[in-house]
């Protein structure tokens, strides 16, 4: 199989790039925009036709939350018409594609953990910037299928983790929002996923799936749990996302419901403070 992953430089990508070297049996192609600008049709159709590129991990997104709001037009490039343009690609070929989503297309007002086949309603430009990228891939023929996730971390990047570890060292106490609710995603596991989906078939019922690690809790549960693992002795003290204005509203609940997952390809998914541990090892070591 030869695998194009998008988004090569980004905390998923990267990831992906260091777990590839285990499934020797595909040849990976990792780009990020500056080799390949996937907003970009022409580019896209002869990428794919001279590399006989069968499948795509798409790991490329604007994620800038509240960046977005203010540039609506570069958000809906990259995760609308960018997946539309994979999409056209492959369908030329039969190919497969892998596209990672977000819980941000949920509103955040539900109290139970939210199913692939429940209601969307973003309520900002990510989210919904986002969802068009679905709809591409939904309204399509080609074999794919979409991944939501949520609250993406890794020893890679920037992200809230590194953050908090950086926060840890310089301060002696911070302020953390408690009133949103949902669950993180190591990014080596979602790479771990990825890969391993490649080699099974995609025509299910079908064509969205969650995932984030098992668990539930706040963004105040996970700065105190960094701190702990970490041994940082900041303080982490509950405030309200009232007091904390952003240019983007948040969803404030965006458990993702993961049996069907589970049941269709029979993964197990690590649980959420197992894999900070892990990501916390790796980053200080």
């Amino acid at each position: 199989m030869r695998v194009l992953v998008t988004g090569a430089s980004g905390q998923l990508g990267s990831e992906i790039k260091s777990l590839s070297k285990k499934f020797t049996h595909n040849e990976f192609f990792f780009e990020d925009s500056k080799g390949l600008d996937i907003t970009d049709s022409k580019r896209v159709d002869a990428y794919i036709a001279d590399n006989n590129i069968d499948t795509v991990i798409n790991c490329a997104a604007y994620t800038s939350v509240d960046k977005a709001e203010s540039e609506e037009e570069t958000a809906e490039r990259v995760n609308g018409e960018a997946v539309k343009n994979l999409v056209q690609s492959l369908s030329k070929k039969k190919g497969k594609l892998i596209h990672i989503s977000t819980d941000y297309v949920f509103n955040g007002k539900s109290y139970i953990p939210y199913k692939e086949n429940d209601e969307v309603d973003p309520i900002g430009v990510y989210g919904k910037t986002k969802r068009k990228g679905e709809e591409y891939l939904l309204n399509s023929e080609i074999e794919g299928v979409i991944i939501r996730t949520s609250w993406v971390y890794s020893s890679f990047g920037n992200n809230f983790v590194k953050t908090m570890l950086k926060l840890g060292e310089d301060r002696n106490e911070l302020n953390v929002i408690f009133d949103q609710v949902g669950s993180p995603t190591y990014a080596k596991d979602l790479g771990e996923l990825c890969l391993n989906l490649l080699d099974k078939d995609f025509n299910t019922d079908s064509k969205i799936y969650h995932y984030s690690n098992e668990g539930v809790l706040s963004w105040f549960d996970f700065a105190k749990a960094i701190m702990e693992i970490s041994g940082k002795t900041c303080e982490v003290y509950p405030i309200e996302t009232k007091d904390y204005p952003t240019p983007a509203k948040r969803p404030n609940f965006s458990l993702l419901n993961k049996s069907k997952i589970k049941k269709d390809f029979g993964i197990e998914i690590p649980y959420w403070r197992d894999s900070l541990k892990m990501c916390i090892n790796e980053i200080e070591s």
